[in-house]
């Protein structure tokens, strides 16, 4: 049976700092928008930075979906699923705002990851604030095992310089703007403080 939250603490905030991989869904208002769907990964990028907020960091590599949503309405929910031990499903419904590289934050916010999940390709620190915690049975969630994380991604933007990202950035399909034309990531990309 399902239970909804008034925090994340506890056995909650446990279970989400451990899962190796968590997903995000947005929408845009429009009906006839895209819904976005996406995994993330790479240890270290996710905080819980108290018992309402949660961040992570947004590296490049795909389109700006979930920033241009973020920026048009703020919707936002996380989720998280066991795949080893007890069956669980946990989802976060909240508020996103998109923190990019110019922002005063942004340097401060950086210090509530691992010091190796900051690395080559990062966008910007996503900021949730949590609405509505639930959880609910995992049930026919399979069981799956966690071999290590893909070094891909961070050995591809790694050997980028800055310019160099930022010019991947700059001739990418729907990054500057969304598939459903939203403003997505600022471009010229700010640089890193």
């Amino acid at each position: 049976m399902g239970k909804s939250y008034e925090r994340i603490d506890g056995r909650l905030r446990s279970f989400i700092e451990v899962q190796p991989i968590f997903f995000t869904a947005t929408a845009p208002l429009s009906e006839d928008g895209h819904v976005n769907l996406s995994p993330k990964g790479r240890a270290g990028t996710l905080a819980v930075l108290d018992e309402l907020t949660l961040a992570y960091l947004d590296f490049g590599g795909s389109h700006a979906e979930t920033i241009a949503h973020l920026r048009e309405n703020g919707r936002i929910t996380l989720m998280w699923c066991a795949f080893t031990g007890p069956p669980t499903v946990v989802r976060v419904h909240g508020r996103g705002e998109p923190v990019f590289r110019d922002d005063p934050r942004f340097a401060e916010l950086l210090g509530h990851f691992a010091p190796t999940a900051d690395g080559g390709g990062l966008r910007a620190v996503v900021l949730v604030r949590a609405e509505r915690i639930s959880d609910s049975c995992g049930f026919a969630v399979p069981y799956l095992e966690y071999r290590e994380d893909r070094a891909l991604h961070a050995d591809y933007f790694d050997r980028k310089s800055e310019a160099e990202f930022a010019e991947y950035c700059e001739k990418k399909d729907f990054v500057g703007v969304s598939v459903d034309g939203l403003p997505g990531l600022p471009l010229p990309l700010p640089p890193r403080p």
